[in-house]
């Protein structure tokens, strides 16, 4: 790239003397920059980065800012470090000279705008000439303002806070809204662990009994409305006093626990929901099951438990933990008539229970 001007550090200050008393203007320019960077950017509202060829400018933008102790000054005098600086130094207002050795000024327009971390930072142009068509292209590839250089001391200051508060208001905004999306995810996340908590049971991870009742309620005015049936199994432990007074509390806890895992594994529909009935007793609501399909998974979950062989020498059923379980199905009528349904259940499950023990029955 060819010049007429010196290169310079593309950071913040010139690096090499020019012509006549450019050398002076670098070394203020320098000092400047160095000044600028003792100041704790969390104390200024402005940031300001000039991107001009042309030492001159820079040292008259300086001199225009020197008493504005809330704004920043960056100077960069290479195009070509023009996008790295930006990123760099996170400006609140690029002040971009239209014509540039190289390059022109509404190409590095165009590159702000196409990088994330600068996207948003508004840019003054500034040019050397009062063209209706130049602003036009200006503005259509983004730049916030057009300037021609130099303006007066206050309009320039007045210009530059105006587009820097405007920026720094947007970017509290957004972090504002952003915070109170975080929070808001954040409390729904807890408020459906706080549900799902409040739904558990604390042995067994199943459902408790109120979740059981809730939920089979609201399926049952459903199959209600859909004349749709409505399945029902309750299931308990056999023996589980003499197991739990042979082998302790702790020990029939986890015999609890295994067999609630077990149940939750032997129901397969999304729809079932297993839960912790009381006690050794558990229950499973499945909606829109036949009684043949209702049947399976009980036996099913007979099998299941069976097969886990947790000895039980208290047991005349099996030498094992064995379940006994009762179900019905139909297709409800009433609004009050899951109750009755229970009561169904409930009576299978003894009859279950009468026959031995080790065995499910099922009825409409």
């Amino acid at each position: 790239m060819t010049t007429n001007h010196p290169k310079t550090h593309p950071q913040t200050i010139a690096r090499a003397p020019a012509e006549g008393n450019s050398s002076d203007a670098t070394v203020r320019l320098r000092r400047a920059a160095d000044g600028f960077k003792q100041r704790s950017l969390e104390d200024s509202n402005c940031v300001v980065l000039l991107v001009d060829d042309q030492l001159m400018i820079g040292e008259m933008v300086r001199r225009a800012l020197a008493d504005e102790p809330d704004i920043v000054f960056h100077f960069c005098s290479e195009p070509g470090a023009a996008v790295m600086t930006a990123e760099r130094i996170a400006p609140t207002v690029i002040l971009q000279d239209l014509v540039m050795p190289g390059v022109e000024g509404l190409t590095l327009v165009r590159e702000y705008r196409a990088c994330e971390a600068i996207r948003n930072t508004p840019i003054i142009v500034l040019s050397s000439r009062e063209d209706p068509a130049t602003k036009h292209d200006a503005f259509a590839v983004g730049a916030n303002d057009y300037v021609v250089k130099l303006p007066d001391k206050i309009e320039l200051i007045a210009r530059i806070r105006y587009h820097s508060q405007a920026y720094l208001s947007r970017r509290q905004r957004d972090a504002a809204y952003k915070a109170l999306h975080e929070s808001q995810r954040e409390l729904m996340a807890a408020n459906i662990e706080l549900q799902r908590l409040s739904s558990m049971d604390g042995l067994t991870g199943l459902n408790n009994r109120r979740r059981f009742d809730e939920y089979a309620l609201t399926e049952w005015h459903r199959a209600l409305r859909e004349r749709a049936p409505f399945g029902l199994l309750l299931i308990d432990v056999d023996k589980f006093k003499t197991y739990n007074d042979a082998h302790g509390h702790l020990a029939g806890d986890e015999l609890l626990r295994r067999i609630a895992q077990t149940i939750r594994n032997c129901c397969r529909r999304p729809e079932d929901l297993p839960a912790r009935y009381g006690g050794d007793e558990f229950a499973v609501v499945m909606p829109g099951v036949e009684v043949s399909a209702l049947n399976a998974v009980a036996e099913r979950l007979r099998l299941a438990v069976q097969d886990l062989k947790i000895e039980h020498g208290s047991s005349m059923a099996a030498p094992y933990v064995t379940l006994s379980v009762g179900g019905a199905v139909t297709v409800p009528s009433e609004e009050d008539g899951l109750l009755d349904l229970v009561a169904i259940a409930d009576r299978n499950m003894y009859e279950a229970k009468a026959k031995g023990r080790n065995k499910s029955v099922v009825h409409e």
